[in-house]
């Protein structure tokens, strides 16, 4: 037999029964801890702009014979060419390494490190895999527009959630959003990992990635929102919500896990900080779908009582 609204009410949730809005402000408090060490992380030690992005010279050479970074940075060096990154690039066994120099007027930078390469280690001590040069302007107006493209998502997915759901709903996602990329920011600047292109697009896919978990719940938050009666608190409403979609959050966060865990073991270089990236960005983004969009939704709803969803109703 079907039960009525009221045994629906009192039946406990389907998977679980974790009180998550009982202790939303526990989680709330580890947010804002790790929120303020990954800024601060940023304002101290700053962004660390690749070539996209602040021009320069990427190289990628394979060595023949092991070697090590210091070696290739003191070759380098001794070119009075400035700064010079110097970084393994994928396995240990592949013996390539990433380069990265500012553009200097009036040299030609890639013939004085291949003439002292050439020099040192002979014709067949090494192979160039790749050159890439960006323009100072280029990797400012390619700045610019990464940083636009991110706002604009953001915008987009507020006014999108709005109108799928209802106004109360949207900020839950986009502080989560927020939330999700400041701290895996957070956690790339104080790994000292460079924030490149592949990076950026690391950003826009952890967005797309925690805003579909996030939407999962609130789907549910909405359908309850119908189907429960009003005597019903909202609070036990949401946590309801949370632990009947439980299973699915983590059956999906923990494939995409597996995936980027995989690449980044041995993916090689090419896509290491992008899997990087990836991996904390699917445990903070599945975590802020549980513990920071709902109770930013509670919260709001708390704020403007008549607004939103009415129960079995719809739209006020």
């Amino acid at each position: 037999m079907a039960p009525n609204n009221n045994n629906l009410a009192a039946a406990p949730a389907e998977n679980t029964g974790f009180p998550f809005m009982k202790w939303k402000w526990h989680f709330i408090s580890i947010s804002i801890v790790l929120g303020i060490l990954s800024v601060t992380f940023m304002i101290e030690r700053g962004l660390n702009l690749g070539v996209d992005f602040r021009g320069g010279i990427k190289l990628v050479y394979k060595f023949k014979e092991p070697t090590g970074d210091g070696r290739i940075r003191g070759l380098i060096e001794g070119l009075n060419v400035g700064d010079v990154q110097v970084v393994r690039f994928g396995v240990e066994t592949e013996n390539s390494f990433l380069i990265k120099i500012k553009q200097q007027e009036g040299r030609e930078i890639v013939k004085e490190i291949m003439a002292r390469l050439n020099q040192t280690l002979g014709p067949d001590g090494f192979t160039l895999l790749s050159e890439e040069m960006v323009g100072a302007k280029v990797g400012a107006d390619l700045r610019k527009r990464g940083f636009f493209a991110m706002g604009l998502t953001w915008l987009l997915m507020l006014v999108y959630i709005g109108w799928r759901f209802d106004f109360l709903f949207s900020p839950g996602a986009i502080v989560a959003l927020l939330h999700d990329v400041i701290i895996s920011l957070g956690f790339f600047v104080f790994f000292g990992k460079e924030f490149n292109l592949p990076i950026l697009a690391a950003v826009l896919t952890l967005i797309g990635y925690s805003v579909n978990d996030t939407v999962i719940i609130f789907d549910r938050i909405r359908e309850n929102l119908k189907k429960l009666p009003a005597s019903v608190p909202l609070s036990d409403l949401v946590n309801r919500s949370v632990n009947e979609t439980l299973s699915r959050t983590v059956i999906t966060s923990l494939t995409v896990l597996f995936a980027m865990v995989v690449l980044f073991l041995f993916g090689g270089g090419v896509i290491h900080d992008f899997a990087f990236f990836m991996v904390v960005g699917a445990i903070v983004g599945s975590y802020s779908t549980i513990f920071i969009a709902s109770p930013v939704y509670l919260a709001f709803n708390r704020l403007f009582p008549h607004r939103g969803l009415v129960r079995g109703i719809g739209k006020r």
